[in-house]
């Protein structure tokens, strides 16, 4: 018998005595390896229940968004030109909030942890400051500033600090615009909060403050439309 047959038998032996071992265990704990196999077996199921009705609950919530998402982008009547028959509209944006407001904050209760609830939480601060309610919008878009969601959470972040310059909150707005700039988000660049914040700067008579932000980003993105909007306040183009 030459040295490759003794190898390869030698191979077949340890698999034999391995698959051998195994099968004694299994005969010897029998009760043991059915128990575990049971709770393997109600592990894979609980995951695959759980993958199922976290696609329905998010299938749910997206139509629910986007019925609430249907009513905000309902056009608001014009008074020069009447809308066709069966074409409903609404008077004011006031009114069109109104009838979104509640629509958006029940999805973002009911679908808390989906991506659709998260947007529904920004749109029901949206919608809530449109209504002028201040204390709802500030409420709503503080939630969805702390979400994992980062893209979410940024636009929350500017609206809250938007929200807060208009109400004379200055210095909790620039904390929030300082922050949006140090962590920049796709929704949210840092050049669009650079310009958020030499706006406010300006608004409350800090033109030096203003300038130093509008000559970083003329210097730094010339030819974005951030770099452009900064160089137009630097010329005094208003």
């Amino acid at each position: 018998m030459d040295a490759q047959t003794r190898s390869t038998l030698k191979k077949d032996d340890v698999f034999i005595h391995s698959t051998q071992a195994g099968l004694d265990w299994i005969a010897e704990n029998r009760s043991k390896a059915l128990r575990i196999s049971i709770v393997v077996l109600v592990v894979i199921a609980l995951a695959v229940a759980g993958a199922i009705l976290y696609q329905q609950r998010s299938e749910a919530a997206s139509n629910a968004f986007g019925g609430a998402a249907s009513v905000y982008s309902t056009p608001i009547a014009d008074p020069t030109q009447p809308a066709p028959p069966g074409v409903r509209t609404f008077p004011t944006a006031a009114d069109r909030a109104r009838a979104a407001n509640p629509l958006f904050a029940g999805v973002a209760k009911s679908y808390s942890r989906t991506t659709a609830g998260h947007n529904a939480l920004y749109f029901a601060g949206l919608t809530a400051a449109e209504m002028g309610d201040t204390a709802g919008a500030e409420a709503n878009f503080r939630k969805a500033a702390d979400l994992h969601d980062a893209g979410i959470a940024s636009l929350a972040r500017l609206a809250l600090a938007n929200l807060l310059s208009q109400h004379g909150q200055t210095s909790d707005a620039i904390k929030f615009y300082q922050d949006l700039i140090q962590h920049p988000a796709v929704t949210v660049p840092a050049a669009t909060a650079q310009l958020q914040l030499a706006q406010l700067y300006e608004a409350n008579n800090k033109p030096a403050e203003a300038n130093k932000i509008y000559a970083l980003l003329k210097a730094k993105d010339p030819a974005t439309a951030a770099g452009q909007i900064a160089a137009q306040k630097l010329a005094g183009q208003h």
